[in-house]
């Protein structure tokens, strides 16, 4: 693989700014705004630190936070091939791995809180209490350590220290230097959403049960819930969409490297930017008591606005 990116660098033509570089850094930016707002927002009142819901919902906020700046890092390097040490790309590959592993993961979880909130409503409060919900949080930074924590230990396993010390284009491919290894990642990854759609899906199915039980304002919750379940079976089928994109971008990388890297900006516009653009929808904009502390939290900055000289 060092051969060949070696070749790539040589081959990869030298990029100016455009409307594509410019549109995705206005996308990043408006997402990560958003994305702050929403985090602010969250430790403005005690009833949204000390809900399951919530702590779950501000997880994702983060990962997504990070995920982006790391991923639109990378893609700025490899749109204008740009080659850094091994070292640091392979940080910021297992970095940004973990943070889409975490939204996954607390995506389900949410699925699993909602659940229980219209299914066992009288056991709510208690397994869904703060403190289960750090524990969840930590379970769910453990689990998404685990993939790539396997995938380094085979990278080191099959390479030198000299390797570390080259520069390359950085990217998940680059590192993956044997057919097994992308074998083993692909095994690991659908395995891992495999387990979150059955859970997701048993989640919906039982969901529905109650659904059709249910009546009058009971009724209304359980559909609320339920088209949030299906907002997050659908961010997660674009996560698994994005599964296979990097196999789709491993064979064009073989063919030509200037369609990889077109292939690679329209993957990450979206299967990258899209799913992460839901979250402020599903559990910010959508949810009433968010909102409304959100506009609160907005307009409270008017008045120091309008201490500005000439503001009237």
């Amino acid at each position: 693989m060092s051969n060949n990116t070696s070749v790539v660098g040589g081959q990869i033509s030298k990029r100016n700014i455009n409307d594509k570089v410019i549109i995705v850094q206005i996308l990043v930016g408006i997402f990560l705004c958003i994305n702050s707002m929403l985090i602010a927002t969250f430790f403005t009142k005690k009833i949204f630190y000390t809900n399951m819901r919530y702590i779950l919902f501000v997880t994702t906020l983060f990962s997504d936070c990070v995920y982006l700046i790391i991923s639109n890092l990378l893609l700025i390097l490899t749109y204008f091939a740009i080659p850094i040490q091994t070292w640091p790309c392979l940080f910021f590959c297992l970095l940004s791995s973990l943070c889409n592993y975490v939204t996954s993961l607390t995506l389900t979880a949410m699925s699993l809180e909602r659940y229980v909130a219209i299914c066992m409503p009288l056991r709510h409060a208690e397994l869904c209490s703060t403190a289960r919900a750090l524990q969840g949080v930590l379970i769910i930074h453990s689990l998404s350590f685990i993939p790539y924590t396997v995938i380094f230990f085979m990278l080191l396993s099959s390479v030198t220290f000299s390797f570390f010390t080259q520069h390359i284009i950085c990217s998940v491919e680059s590192l993956i230097l044997h057919r097994w290894q992308g074998h083993v990642r692909s095994a690991i990854s659908q395995f891992y959403f495999l387990i979150m759609c059955i859970l997701i899906a048993f989640s919906y199915v039982q969901i529905i049960k109650v659904a059709k039980a249910a009546s009058g304002n009971n009724k209304e919750s359980t559909r609320k819930g339920l088209r949030t379940v299906i907002l997050h079976a659908f961010q997660l089928f674009l996560y698994l969409i994005h599964l296979w994109t990097p196999f789709i971008e491993a064979a064009i990388l073989e063919i030509n490297v200037n369609v990889f890297i077109s292939v690679k900006y329209i993957n990450y516009i979206l299967f990258i930017l899209a799913p992460r653009c839901l979250s402020p929808l599903i559990y910010g904009l959508r949810d009433e008591a968010f909102l409304l502390e959100l506009k609160h939290w907005l307009f409270s900055f008017t008045p120091l606005l309008c201490q500005v000289p000439g503001c009237r």
